[in-house]
């Protein structure tokens, strides 16, 4: 195929789509280009049909290095396995992607989208979709598309909304909003937002899914140029014997979902679906036993959904606007910083908050300009949590997409670093799932920082939002259990404070969802978020006023820039003493802030130390300093760490005075005042409390003498010293 390229304005910016120029071998391929941000993507689909009973789409995200011109640490310096916002934007490309193959498609499907050049200002994650759907359709495959994602920002100032900003522009930004979906319907919807309204996160969408409308015109010129050739692939088609033997079990499998406890409701269910299996006989089973299994599971489906719209009533007796029974342990755990459990019928989520210095932030390796965060949120889904047993790894792309969610969901409502200069882990366990465990983790982690005295602005709910859509027939559901997630045609995840949106994210299966069934969901899910709330708020009403006394306390201060040296010391001296003497572990930053952090008394006496350090001293401030030196010409008296002044030796007593060693001795405390500072900083200082010079101390010596003769020595009327002592002097 010759090389064909789309290019277009959208939005003020300029896109280009080509084909038919890199990766000819894949079934399909393009390169995807806004500003010097290009992408290349790729899509397989195997010959050979598997034998599965779902769709295998794998898609991977590579982030190369070489695009930002870096090389990549570590010991190996090459990539290995992808960053957290790499999984996320495979993640975010497979969701819109997935539901527009046809039902029984089983051949292997692999996306790749790679990114060949990374310019810092266009963001490549969004315009991945898009390439994705051009990639597939190109190559003559059966997708229900074109398909692309926008990401839509909000100027602060003007509330303008923006499609695709920059990295610049989305800093200045109120809402990250990306949708994904053909020009028909929305498919996936991601966001956060600070604390942004209902009716201004509709409008968004609306606003989002016109502008999906005008990236899939685009998409389809470039289709119709290459006009590909159409390829079939043999589709599992179900057997109509099978569903008319399935068919009369409908009631008892309606009987069997009716139970609120997951696991005697899943016994109940796969003891029928044994049941009917048993009526097949070898022969049947040998020929039918992948149908005769999702004929069961279809049957399954049909009668949990056609409860909630014939009836109203959802599989452990709810209505679809009800939440169940919710429990709430700020403080579970005695010492960590911060701790919550949160169980909400039988998903149970502890999350346990860790805080640390800021250097322990988390520096990301990626090609975006970010170099990392200070808040950090893990989400863990064991085996155990659902009752299975299984094997403990790596977390797996959901359990870093949770995590996020979660992180995003928080992020606004946290406190600047400079009124708080922590960085802070939170980790949520999840114990005990049975559905909405990652909106069980943003409100178990708002405990977990209310717990540890994070002084965030408000605490933050979340709540799961399920649809059940059956032609003209709707049903949205709050606070969905596993199985309506999992049968259902939506989840639509919400969290926010009681002033607005933080994050939402929504996977949506059912092609006719509107922007009236998205209102529905999000004002319904406004009612949840409050009533979960209030629960929140009765277990603990805000952040503790002080921090657990496992914490660090951390102290920030600030120092002069040019005195940071001061503060280190040559080869990390001076912070290494401070460190090892006062227990504290200290900071210093590039613009001179310093953070001393400490369990005990250490941090207020490394403070101390610190301010001592980089003081300046002033004409006449009194000081009560020690002798470290001692000269023919008089004593260098040390004032503050690594500050000495000059005490003259016709200033150490009244009278003469010819050996400084007659008077004062090394290590010898002495009361003394500044009485000038010259141009080079050096300081002159006298001496308080002068004690009489002893009998038979020896006159002063030449050096003496001519030292004397300046400014500041004996020829300086001094005030406090004896009419004696202003004689004329001898010329040596």
């Amino acid at each position: 195929m010759a090389k064909i390229t789309e290019t277009f304005t959208l939005y003020g910016k300029e896109y280009t789509l080509t084909t038919g120029e890199v990766a000819r071998q894949a079934t399909g391929a393009v390169v995807v280009t806004q500003g010097d941000t290009v992408l290349l993507v790729t899509a397989v689909v195997s010959d050979e049909r598997k034998d599965y009973d779902f769709l295998p789409l794998t898609v991977d995200f590579v982030e190369r290095m070489y695009a930002v011109g870096r090389i990549p640490g570590g010991y190996l310096k090459r990539e290995s396995r992808p960053s957290d916002k790499g999984t996320l934007t495979a993640r975010m490309i497979d969701r819109p992607v997935r539901p527009g193959f046809p039902d029984g498609f089983r051949n292997e499907v692999h996306i790749v989208a790679t990114t060949l050049s990374a310019d810092q200002t266009n963001q490549p994650d969004v315009i991945s979709i898009m390439g994705a759907s051009a990639a597939l359709l190109v190559g003559g495959v059966p997708f229900d598309g074109p398909a692309a994602g926008v990401r839509i920002g909000r100027n602060r100032e003007t509330g303008e909304f923006i499609v695709n900003p920059t990295f610049e522009e989305e800093a200045d930004s109120d809402l990250e909003l990306t949708l994904a979906g053909t020009a028909d319907y929305l498919s996936m919807v991601e966001a956060g937002a600070d604390e942004v309204s209902e009716e201004d996160m509709l409008a968004a969408m609306q606003f989002g899914q016109e502008a999906i409308a005008e990236f899939c015109k685009a998409q389809q010129r470039l289709i119709d140029r290459v006009a590909p050739e159409p390829r079939t692939y043999p589709l599992d088609e179900p057997a109509p014997e099978v569903a008319e033997r399935v068919a009369p079990y409908f009631e008892q499998m309606g009987a069997a979902l009716r139970d609120a406890d997951k696991q005697s409701r899943t016994e109940k269910v796969a003891a029928l679906k044994a049941e009917v299996t048993a009526t097949f006989g070898e022969d049947e089973l040998a020929a039918w036993g992948k149908e005769v299994k999702a004929q069961l599971k279809a049957l399954e489906k049909k009668a949990m959904r056609e409860m909630v719209l014939t009836t109203g009533e959802r599989v452990d007796g709810r209505a679809t606007d009800e939440i169940r029974p919710i429990s709430i342990t700020p403080g579970f755990l005695p010492r960590a910083h911060g701790s919550g459990l949160f169980t909400r019928g039988q998903t149970q989520v502890l999350s346990v908050l860790t805080l640390g210095m800021l250097n322990e932030w988390q520096r990301l390796d990626t090609i975006d300009p970010a170099p990392g965060k200070r808040y950090i949120h893990h989400y863990n889904f064991p085996p155990y949590s659902t009752g299975e047993a299984g094997r403990m790894g790596a977390p797996k792309r959901r359990e870093i997409g949770h995590g996020f969610l979660a992180e995003r969901a928080l992020r606004p409502v946290l406190p600047d670093e400079l009124d708080f200069p922590y960085t802070i882990r939170i980790v949520s366990e999840v114990t005990e799932s049975n559905g909405s465990s990652s909106m069980a983790s943003a409100c178990g982690s708002s405990l977990a920082l209310m717990d540890a005295g994070v002084p965030i602005a408000r605490p933050v709910s979340g709540i799961a939002m399920g649809l059940i859509k059956e032609g003209d027939r709707v049903a949205v559901l709050s606070d969905i259990q596993g199985i309506e997630d999992f049968l259902g045609d939506m989840d639509f995840k919400v969290c926010g404070t009681e002033k607005g949106i933080t994050a939402l994210q929504m996977d949506n299966k059912a092609k006719g969802l509107t922007v009236e069934i998205l209102a529905q969901a999000l004002a319904q899910a406004k009612l949840g978020r409050a009533f979960i709330l209030d629960k929140i708020t009765e277990a603990i009403s805000g952040p503790r006023t002080e921090l657990s006394e496992y914490a660090p306390r951390i102290i920030s201060i600030q120092i002069p820039v040019d005195k940071i040296r001061d503060v280190i010391g040559s080869g990390g001296k001076v912070i290494r003493g401070l460190q090892e003497e006062t227990g504290a572990t200290i900071e210093v930053t590039e613009d001179g802030t310093v953070y001393i952090a400490s369990k005990d008394t250490g941090g207020e006496e490394a403070k101390r130390r610190i301010e001592l350090i980089v003081k300046v001293p002033e004409i006449g401030e009194e000081f009560l300093g020690r002798v470290v030196s001692i000269q023919s010409f008089g004593a260098f008296i040390e004032l503050l760490p690594g500050k000495d002044g000059l005490l003259h030796i016709s200033r150490v007593a009244r009278g003469h005075v010819g050996k400084v060693e007659d008077v004062l001795a090394i290590g010898e405390e002495v009361k003394v005042k500044v009485i000038d500072i010259d141009e080079k900083d050096k300081i002159s200082l006298d001496r308080l409390d002068k004690p009489e010079a002893p009998a038979g101390s020896s006159a002063p010596g030449r050096d003496e003498g001519r030292f004397n003769r300046g400014p500041g020595g004996r020829n300086d009327r001094d005030r406090n010293s004896s009419r004696d002592d202003r004689r004329p002097r001898r010329r040596g």
